[in-house]
């Protein structure tokens, strides 16, 4: 493989020929293999634009000749097309506070622009990584900006998905509206319910997930380029810092501002930690109610066996015939995965100090990781489970007539202590609490009728009792 030599301060180092990465790219490569996942797409390509905007607002005022400001344009749209992200070769995890991250886009973007201009690779006199690339910037607001215009290249989309689930939530609640259930606390049997109200609950959370997750993504709008090493804006001439947040914002279709105290804004992150938090709260719920799926649908003879997901694959290498709820077990599975980002998160910015937090890297990987794997998650639940679930009537009929807890419709009559004794008779005979208060002769049969009329006590209205013809 050809070799160029390439400089920084500290040494020389060999980076091959045509590489559009060069010294400390290949430096960061070397120190950092971590993960072995490279950096976010979304994020180089919020690197590239970032350095697209600072190139053009350079050359506005005079700083950026526009034979360099048009070089760097075409490369940075180059690499917001999808090109060149082979050679984002750092470490998705990294010291230096994204510095590599920073400096892995200067050198492909310098590259890619000398060879625009018909120079070689290398040749850091026709357009420099430093010096034209990155004027004007530092990586401390460079890279935190880039993690927040990604979080909000990303989020959209799992905030559709989560809009698809509670729109089939709302669905499975309306056509389950009058099946009557057991509701439960604590495991137990409590009073009857329906099943609708079950998942009209599950789509009212999601709904404020939803919400959470909009609300959360404000903060991802407040940036802090312009304020360079830590927030005084060293090196940034007056006009980029005037113009470079509007450019951005125009550029990218997104209303950004800059911050009020770009000091603040380069040492805390806890917008990212609200964000993480928001995230956290939807896996959280929608573990939640995968515990719940798996527990309905648990048996299917032998469980509980209100509801049947759909079947989606075999369950098991020796029991014929057996379905597991996969798909409820992967969404918690990813719940726990975005559980420990969102501790990582955490951490990582609690321990950040004094002017800069250096641990924007995991920050960034972390956050992403969750808002992907959510996302696919929450795709892989609505198609294959909650569209298909179908309610097994008769059975969540029959576990209600016949349970002892029905017996708290009793309490206003008879008083709470016969009703008490009648439930603990029933659970200890099998009778049923409508057999035990006859064969007692506590209440007539039309008042028996009355209290333990089951559509009343689940509270269906009146149009789902035509609509159902419910039992």
């Amino acid at each position: 493989m050809n070799m160029r030599i390439e400089a920084d301060s500290i040494g020389t180092l060999a980076v091959p020929t045509e590489a559009y990465y060069g010294v400390q790219s290949s430096r960061a490569k070397e120190n950092f293999a971590i993960t072995g996942t490279n950096l976010h797409p979304e994020l180089v390509k919020s690197l590239a634009w970032i350095k697209k905007a600072a190139a053009v607002v350079n050359a506005q005022s005079g700083n950026l000749t526009a034979v360099k400001k048009d070089a760097i344009v075409q490369a940075c749209d180059e690499i917001m097309a999808g090109y060149f992200h082979e050679a984002f070769i750092v470490d998705a995890i990294q010291g230096g506070a994204g510095t590599s991250a920073n400096m892995n886009a200067n050198e492909v973007i310098a590259n890619r622009a000398i060879e625009i201009l018909g120079g070689r690779k290398g040749d850091y006199r026709i357009v420099h990584p430093n010096d034209d690339v990155n004027l004007c910037q530092s990586t401390n607001d460079v890279f935190p900006t880039a993690g927040k215009m990604t979080v909000l290249q990303i989020l959209p989309e799992l905030i559709a998905e989560l809009e698809k689930l509670e729109s089939a939530l709302g669905e499975k609640a309306e056509a389950f509206a009058g099946v009557i259930k057991m509701g439960r606390t604590q495991m137990q049997d409590a009073v009857p319910t329906t099943l609708g109200r079950t998942f009209r609950a599950y789509q009212s959370f999601v709904k404020r997930d939803i919400r959470h997750l909009m609300s959360a993504a404000e903060e991802m709008k407040i940036l802090n380029l312009g304020g360079t090493a830590i927030g005084n804006t060293i090196n940034a001439t007056p006009e980029y810092l005037e113009n470079i947040t509007a450019f951005v914002s125009e550029e990218v279709g997104i209303a950004f501002t800059q911050a009020d105290d770009l000091f603040d804004a380069t040492q805390n992150v806890d917008g990212f930690v609200r964000v993480s938090a928001a995230i956290k709260t939807a896996a959280v719920n929608l573990s939640k109610m995968s515990n719940d799926l798996r527990l309905l649908s648990s048996g299917p003879k032998a469980g509980i066996g209100e509801i049947n997901l759909p079947a989606k694959q075999n369950g098991s290498s020796i029991m014929p015939g057996k379905v597991n709820p996969v798909i409820p077990e992967v969404v918690s599975q990813v719940a726990f995965r975005v559980i420990g980002n969102d501790l990582t998160i955490t951490m990582a910015a609690e321990s950040g100090q004094l002017e800069l937090n250096a641990f924007e890297p995991i920050i960034f990987h972390s956050l992403f990781e969750s808002i992907d794997c959510l996302t696919h998650a929450v795709a892989t639940l609505t198609a294959n489970c909650i569209t298909g679930i179908q309610a097994n009537e008769m059975i969540c009929y029959k576990q209600v007539e016949e349970s002892a807890g029905i017996a708290t419709a009793l309490c206003p009559t008879i008083g709470y202590q016969k009703a008490s004794a009648i439930a603990k008779e029933s659970l200890e005979t099998g009778k049923t609490v409508r057999e035990l208060v006859l064969e007692k002769g506590l209440l007539t049969i039309a008042e028996t009728d009355s209290i333990l009329d089951l559509k009343h006590m689940a509270g269906i209205p009146a149009a789902i009792l035509l609509r159902d013809k419910v039992i």
